[in-house]
């Protein structure tokens, strides 16, 4: 066997086993935000994007990261987020609460 064919295969194999690494990426991560207006963590999953999207069409506001939104708009989503009263933001906190328990 040659060695650039070596080479090629070494790195083939390489690219095969770390592509699943690669592509779920963060998708296992949990994100959690605290909100320090209302003193209680969110889990930002996609239903928390979904939510906050929905606001941003609400106050008219363009699509922008929450994270690069300043003090003041992070705040009133917030506060708009808790005055909603859905069940979703109750099950988070108690999912929270038992991974926490967890570790």
């Amino acid at each position: 066997m040659n060695r650039p064919y070596q080479y090629f295969s070494a790195l083939l194999l390489s690219a095969a086993l770390a592509a699943p690494v690669i592509t779920t990426g963060c998708a296992g991560a949990r994100i959690r935000v605290y909100d320090s207006y209302h003193n209680d963590y969110h889990r930002w999953d996609a239903d928390e994007d979904r939510y906050y999207r929905q606001w941003e069409v609400e106050v008219r506001l363009p699509h922008r990261e929450f994270r690069d939104r300043d003090g003041d708009e992070q705040r009133r989503y917030w506060d708009w987020r808790h005055s909603r009263g859905d069940q979703d933001r109750d099950k988070n906190r108690d999912r929270d609460r038992k991974d926490k328990d967890r570790r």
